[in-house]
């Protein structure tokens, strides 16, 4: 049985290439919306920001399928869920790099790519998310969406626990129905008796963010969907086999639904994207992720070394590409390099990805390493 790299906790027998490449195309695109959004940048990037928002909603869907597929094995085998196990794998696979990339931002004023941290206890709580406002809190905003993931991570393997107890796993399907209608509930609310009141106001844009963009009840779609693909696949292995015999059908359809969302969302703050454009882009993402597990899909096989690298370092580049290009701009101007430039564009990658690589060299990896053998040990 090939090894399963550190990380990947999904009850497989082979590596999943495409979920490499899915990674890779989740951070991309997150890089894509941060620099053309928040850094000088050359006019060409410009429009490449408008879709790069959605680079987060990949990576909930990933982390619902990555995170629930192992768990729903377990139970499906009739094992009992180790909770000890599960939150071991999740602290040393998260903690050591948030905490040391947190302790960056607060300990070198330099580092911050805005002014404004939010204060260091909604960090160290992961509820930095919750009433995240730009104009005070605009450095390391970008952790907002780990404070979600985290927020999963603590409250699914509880609930399945309970639902296992109490003898009704087999009726979490409509606690996910639930979860996702009250995705729209909450969002229709938020849009109408939160935003709309200043939509003629300068701060319009500010309070979109804060009560539609990060907070938990807004964004569980992603999540759910994965948590949903994983079900289905587990639970319904002939269904699971008919599906995957049409991969790359699923990431066509999966096409379809982004090109659909991209022009009937253009514009991401209207009423009808602030409350239906995340499910649908989600929906196109958990497609895609389908399709990308599928042994008839073309993803399925598609394998490089570079495109599991970049994979491999994509936590490390989330946490700290902002850093890397705040730096970067503004010494790398100092040698009459544009910062709007396309060379000072290329010159932030670069940056950015050995910056990710000396945080997974010399955070991640070891405490994986003694992760590994704390969990070995107990096994």
């Amino acid at each position: 049985m090939e090894k399963q790299p550190v990380g990947t906790e999904l009850a497989v027998t082979k590596k999943l290439y495409g979920l490499d490449l899915l990674r890779a195309l989740a951070i991309t695109l997150v890089f894509l919306a941060h620099y053309g959004g928040q850094f000088s940048h050359p006019e060409w990037a410009e429009p490449l920001k408008e879709f790069g928002w959605t680079g987060v909603d990949l990576f909930f869907v990933l982390s619902g399928f990555l995170i629930a597929s192992p768990l729903f094995g377990q139970i499906a085998a009739h094992k009992k869920i180790s909770l000890r196990e599960f939150f071991l794998k999740r602290f040393f696979r998260i903690i050591p790099a948030y905490l040391f990339v947190v302790c960056i931002y607060f300990l070198f004023a330099a580092a911050r790519e805005r002014e404004g941290l939010a204060p260091l206890w909604k960090y160290l709580t992961f509820t930095q998310n919750l009433g995240l406002d730009l104009r005070y809190h605009g450095t390391f905003s970008h952790a907002w969406s780990l404070c979600i993931e985290e927020q999963f991570y603590l409250c699914f393997p509880l609930i399945l626990t309970a639902l296992v107890y109490f003898k009704l796993i087999r009726k979490g399907y409509i606690l996910l129905l639930l979860l996702f209608l009250a995705g729209f509930a909450a969002r229709s609310y938020a849009w109408h008796d939160l935003v709309v009141p200043h939509i003629e106001d300068n701060d319009f844009g500010i309070l979109w963010y804060k009560w539609l963009y990060y907070p938990t009840y807004a964004r569980l779609d992603g999540l759910l969907i994965g948590i949903g693909i994983a079900a289905l696949f587990c639970f319904r292995p002939r269904l699971k086999e008919r599906i995957q015999r049409y991969g790359n059908l699923l990431i066509f359809l999966s096409l379809l639904v982004f090109t659909a969302t991209y022009f009937l969302c253009s514009d991401e703050r209207s009423a009808f994207a602030s409350i239906a454009g995340f499910p649908r882009v989600d929906i196109g993402f958990g497609l895609l992720v389908a399709g990308a597990v599928s042994p008839s899909g073309f993803l399925y096989r598609f394998n490089s070394k570079a495109i599991s690298t970049i994979a491999t370092l994509s936590y490390a580049f989330y946490l700290t590409h902002k850093i890397a290009i705040h730096i970067t701009q503004e010494q790398v101007s100092k040698f009459n390099i544009e910062e709007d430039s396309t060379l000072m564009f290329f010159i932030c990658i670069i940056t950015s990805l050995a910056t990710a690589f000396l945080i997974n060299k010399i955070v991640e990896r070891p405490f994986l390493k003694l992760r590994n053998r704390i969990i070995g040990a107990r096994t």
